[in-house]
């Protein structure tokens, strides 16, 4: 799995056994949420590329290195990825946001679409796809989808967890975007949750049941 990084930092796992808590409350489940973003984005961030600007410190003036350009996206797969903006956002808040509006067949389990809006021109982006679950993979593949249909081509996939099913389906059909995880899960139970998992994350994420 050379195109998929699974996160050992000891903050994102133990950030994570809290979420998985089913008494974790919905106020510290969506400050975990930013949290892990946040410290998933600095290790997914780090090849941003950089430009030499000139400075005036208060001794002299001096070349250093800035992010070349607001060339970075952000694009949640709605609603549970919204949970995860604000803390990649934070680290560049440059950003742009983009939205795609999925939802899953309760019987399939397949994804549809039913919003898709994607910061111009996406062509020339870094994007950064968001979804807390990376589950079957239904909506991941749908997602890059889309955004390669507008015309992106520099995707990064971010999940806090993932099932193995997941991301294999992801990789099949994507095999050119590099994915990042928090934590790889057992295995997908018989109506596509992820087990161990931590619930619903966009239920816990905005205290709907």
């Amino acid at each position: 799995m050379n195109n998929v990084i699974e996160m050992t930092h000891p903050l994102i796992q133990h950030k994570i056994s809290r979420l998985r808590d089913k008494n974790t409350g919905t106020a510290e489940f969506r400050s975990l949420v930013e949290e892990i973003a946040m410290l998933m984005g600095y290790e997914a961030l780090k090849d941003l590329p950089l430009k030499d600007v000139e400075v005036e410190t208060p001794i002299e003036t001096c070349l250093t290195p800035v992010i070349d350009g607001k060339n970075l996206a952000i694009v949640p797969i709605l609603r549970a990825g919204l949970g995860m903006v604000s803390g990649i956002q934070a680290l560049v808040p440059t950003a742009k946001i983009g939205h795609i509006g999925l939802y899953r067949d309760e019987e399939t389990h397949e994804p549809h679409e039913y919003y898709c809006k994607l910061p111009k021109p996406i062509s020339e982006r870094l994007i950064v796809v968001t979804d807390p679950m990376l589950a079957t993979g239904g909506s991941a593949v749908a997602a890059v989808d889309f955004i390669k249909q507008y015309g992106g081509t520099r995707i990064k996939f971010m999940s806090i967890i993932a099932a193995p099913e997941g991301i294999k389906r992801l990789q099949n059909a994507h095999p050119d975007v590099q994915i990042y995880v928090g934590h790889i899960d057992r295995e997908l139970n018989e109506n596509a949750y992820i087990c161990p998992g931590l619930g619903d994350a966009g239920d816990r994420i905005f205290g709907t049941k």
